[in-house]
């Protein structure tokens, strides 16, 4: 630090200017990845309300078809709901 005292202005090593340049790069890279994965995980946001609206209209048909019932998504196999049985015996 002794050769720049009293100096306003000056300039960095060719190798400290490339270290930060490399640095600052990594930062813009890493920035940008980040508004990529954002915006992917906006589009897959949607997606997921898109699906579940179906979900939702699905379980309607089935339910207005076969009363409310607990399908076994595994067999396809359903049961009553345990609410509507309990109902059914008061």
């Amino acid at each position: 630090m002794s050769n720049i005292k009293g100096r306003q202005i000056g300039k960095i090593t060719a190798d400290e200017l490339k270290l930060i340049q490399d640095q600052q790069n990594k930062v813009n890279s890493i920035l940008v990845e980040i508004g990529y994965q954002e915006s992917r995980k906006h589009a897959l946001l949607h997606d997921l309300a898109d699906t579940n609206e179906i979900i939702n209209s699905t379980k309607k048909e089935l339910q207005d078809k076969y009363g409310h019932i607990d399908i076994d998504l595994t067999t396809g196999e359903w049961k009553m709901h345990k609410d509507v049985e309990g109902n059914k015996e008061d």
